[in-house]
């Protein structure tokens, strides 16, 4: 039985809004840049639209590159002083992407910065993890991406204000600034989560050990290669919007507010998952969301293939679409920690290595094939679904929307 969590001193609607706030110095960091991925393209010489979408794509690989070292670094050394070190590094790294000179210079501050961001990701969850499980950790996982998902819908505007006080390079100085915030809100208010008696040896031992009952655990990568797919879809989204909303339908002027619109409806979702999970269970959504999802995508290829597609069905359809994706998201996470909560930052760090990885593969594929139409997304989206559909069958043993009793801890 695991040990009792020490005394917390943030409670309440702080420790979500301070799980929100960790998770959002990644989310900036996809995000904040979006209006000026055209501007940098031409500053640095950038040949091709597409190819700005690599911005985005090699942060989100170092993102993903970068939890394999965290989680076995936290549940060793504890929580907080693995957040502060890489706080330090990630306004470090955002300085750097701020005074880059060539696009390759950018593309390695932009690793660097996804790197060290990578740790929050791993610590948001393990944190979460450390005082809660199953529904409840759902709940509290939703409720903080529905905080978290505010800064989708704001950080494109937030970008675009910053290009209008400054050049480019005042965004990721933005950034910087942002990370030093949640670094001082961290030294002064976050205690330490994992108590010295569960704290895990890194030797190849131990490691192997917590990579063994991690790897062997059909839920744990299940759900965590399903939750790779979903995510995959969100980048190729998020990495392709500015040419859709721009090159597609000429609406560049209104790119903030269209893109705003998609992003809403996954913290919608978020705030939908943590008032039904509870009562309804994390199986029963997901996996509802998943049909959603399929059947968004057929009839988004039939108008696309019908020439009916307008901005309007766009947005309506990518907006519905998202809220699927927005329901399986963290109901996915939580089932694939719930058998693992023992060896919970390398479990965490296993699982958002397996999904960001998995999700730049994704992303990139989808995004690449832009070809001047909605049609690649909306086939690269019924691709997904489908996909998790497989997935969710294999894992939960052929049988659809039943409740399960826990699995088994490795």
């Amino acid at each position: 039985m695991n040990a009792s969590p020490p005394p917390f001193r943030i409670s309440g609607h702080e420790f979500v809004a301070f799980v929100a706030a960790i998770m959002a110095v990644n989310a900036l960091g996809v995000d904040l840049m979006l209006p000026a991925l055209p501007r940098i393209g031409v500053d640095l010489d950038v040949a091709g639209a597409n190819s700005r979408q690599w911005i985005i794509t090699t942060y989100l690989f170092g993102f993903g590159l970068g939890q394999l070292v965290y989680g076995p670094l936290t549940d060793r050394l504890g929580r907080r002083p693995v957040l502060i070190a890489t706080l330090i590094g990630f306004i470090g790294a955002s300085l750097f992407a701020g005074a880059s000179a060539t696009f390759p210079a950018l593309l390695a501050a932009r690793l660097l910065q996804g790197l060290f961001s990578a740790s929050t990701r791993v610590l948001s969850v393990a944190i979460v993890r450390d005082r809660y499980s199953g529904r409840q950790m759902a709940r509290i996982s939703s409720l903080a991406q529905m905080v978290f998902f505010l800064v989708p819908i704001l950080a494109p505007t937030i970008g675009q204000g910053l290009l209008a006080l400054g050049p480019w390079r005042f965004i990721f100085q933005a950034l910087a600034g942002y990370a030093a915030l949640v670094l001082v809100w961290s030294a002064l208010r976050l205690p330490e989560t994992l108590p010295p008696e569960r704290r895990r040896s890194i030797s190849p031992a131990s490691l192997w050990e917590a990579y063994r009952i991690i790897g062997t655990n059909r839920f744990t990568m299940g759900y965590a290669i399903a939750g790779s797919l979903t995510f995959g879809a969100i980048i190729a989204f998020v990495s392709s919007a500015q040419q859709v909303f721009t090159d597609t339908f000429h609406q560049g002027a209104r790119f903030t507010v269209l893109f705003g619109v998609c992003a809403a409806a996954m913290g919608f979702a978020s705030f939908l998952n943590s008032r039904l999970v509870e009562r309804l269970g994390t199986r029963l959504i997901s996996q509802a969301a998943v049909m959603g999802l399929i059947a968004l995508s057929l009839v988004h290829i039939a108008i696309e293939a019908a020439g009916w597609e307008t901005l309007w069905t766009y947005v309506v359809v990518q907006a519905l679409s998202m809220t699927c994706i927005g329901l399986c998201g963290s109901n996915f996470g939580a089932m694939a920690m719930e058998p693992v909560g023992h060896v919970a930052g390398t479990a965490s760090s296993v699982q958002g290595f397996v999904t960001s990885i998995g999700a730049v593969v994704v992303g990139s594929l989808i995004g690449q094939s832009y070809d001047g139409t909605t049609m690649p997304l909306a086939i690269g989206y019924l691709c997904v679904g489908v996909g998790v559909l497989g997935i969710v069958l294999v894992v939960e043993g052929g049988r659809l929307f039943r409740p399960r009793m826990a699995a088994p801890q490795g």
